[in-house]
C-alpha cells in the first residue's frame, strides 16, 4: 500500500471530461473501499476549484481536484496477473484503433477497490499502455459485453448516443415468477445511497422495458426468461426495477429474494443470472451501425437446459 501524508491535487485531463466526481475518484484511488469514497465526498474532504461538490458531479477540463490524505494500493499490488490478462484477451469480441468491446465475466471487477486490487479497467491500461476508458458500467456480478474507448472523441460520441438513446444494451435474466408475453415497462426514479439503489421519488429518471420470452414451471417456484433493454443506465437499475415490479432477479444477493434463489442454487445457479448480451450503436470510427452479441456463458446456457 502507498499512504500520502498530505493532500494531492490532480488537475482533469480531457480524457476525463464529462466523469462523475466519484466514478473518478474510484480509478483514482485504487484499493480504497468505495463507502470510504463516499464518506470524503460527503464531508467535504474532496474540493473541486477549492469547493465542495456532490457525487454526481460532471468533471470538467481543468477541474483541479484536492484528494486529502489516504491510503492507496501501490503500484506493485496494481500489476495483474498473466493469468487474469490471458482472460480479457480471449473475452475479446470486437476492436478497432478506437473501441475496444469484451465479453466480460461473471464476478470479474471492472475497477479496483472494496477488495479486489486490480480490475479490468487497470489490466487494459497495464497493458495498452495508452488512455483506455469505460464507456458504460457493467456490475462485477453480471457478464457479457463491456465497451471501452482507446480514443477521447470516441469516448464522447458514445457518450452522446447514450445520452440521445441511440445506443441500445439488451441483456438477459432469469427472473421469479411467470411474466405475461407482452412488452412490461418500468417507470420509476431510482435513487442512490452508498449502499443501495432504491425507487424513490427524489431519484433520477429510470426506464426498463422487460419482454418475457419463456416462462418455466418449477414445483412450488415459477420463473420466466426475460429480454430487457434500458434507456437510462442508473446504478443497479435491472435489478432494482424487477425487484420493484415482484420479479427479482435469480440470485440477486442485494435485491433477490432468499427464499427463491435457495431453490435456484439447489438447481445449480450460483451466480446472478444477468447477462448484458447485445450493443448496437453507431461506431464513431467508421460512422456504420453496428451490432455486437455476447454469447450466454455455458453455466446459464446449461441451466435453462435442465429447467
Amino acid at each position: 500500500m502507498t499512504i500520502h501524508d498530505a493532500p494531492r491535487f490532480i488537475t482533469v485531463d480531457d480524457f476525463s471530461v464529462g466523469q462523475r466526481l466519484d466514478n473518478y475518484l474510484i480509478k483514482q484511488l485504487k484499493g480504497v473501499p468505495k463507502s470510504r469514497i463516499y464518506r470524503i465526498i460527503r464531508k467535504g474532504e474532496v474540493r473541486v476549484n477549492k469547493g465542495r461538490k456532490k457525487a454526481d458531479y460532471k468533471l470538467n477540463s481543468e477541474d483541479i481536484i484536492r484528494i486529502p490524505p489516504i491510503r492507496t494500493s501501490s503500484e506493485k499490488d496494481l500489476k495483474p496477473s498473466e493469468g487474469f490478462l490471458k482472460s480479457l484477451n480471449s473475452s475479446i469480441l470486437y476492436e478497432d484503433k478506437g473501441l475496444l468491446i469484451i465479453n466480460k465475466s461473471h464476478g470479474m471487477a471492472v475497477h479496483g477497490g472494496s477488495g479486489v486490487s486490480v480490475g479490468i479497467i487497470e489490466a487494459l491500461k497495464s497493458q495498452y499502455k495508452e488512455p483506455i476508458e469505460l464507456v458504460h458500467r457493467l456490475d462485477r456480478a453480471t457478464s457479457g459485453c463491456l465497451m471501452l474507448a482507446k480514443k477521447r472523441s470516441v469516448l464522447k460520441s458514445l457518450h452522446e448516443q447514450l445520452v440521445n438513446h441511440e445506443l441500445e444494451k439488451r441483456y438477459l435474466a432469469l427472473v421469479k415468477n411467470t411474466w405475461s408475453k407482452k412488452k412490461h415497462t418500468i417507470d420509476a426514479p431510482i435513487f442512490q445511497n452508498s449502499r443501495y439503489s432504491v425507487i424513490d421519488s427524489k431519484g433520477k429518471e429510470s426506464l426498463s422495458h422487460f419482454h418475457p420470452i419463456k416462462n418455466y414451471k418449477l414445483g412450488e417456484y415459477s420463473a420466466s426468461l426475460v429480454e430487457i433493454s434500458i434507456e437510462t443506465g442508473r446504478t443497479h437499475q435491472i435489478r432494482v426495477h424487477a425487484q420493484f415490479a415482484k420479479h427479482p432477479v435469480a440470485q440477486d444477493n442485494k435485491y433477490g429474494d432468499a427464499d427463491f434463489d435457495q431453490f435456484m442454487k439447489s438447481k445449480g445457479l450460483n451466480r446472478l443470472f444477468l447477462h448484458a448480451k447485445t450493443i448496437i450503436f453507431t461506431n464513431p470510427m467508421t460512422n456504420q451501425i453496428q451490432k455486437v452479441n455476447a454469447p450466454l456463458p455455458n453455466d446459464l446456457e446449461e441451466l435453462l437446459n435442465t429447467l
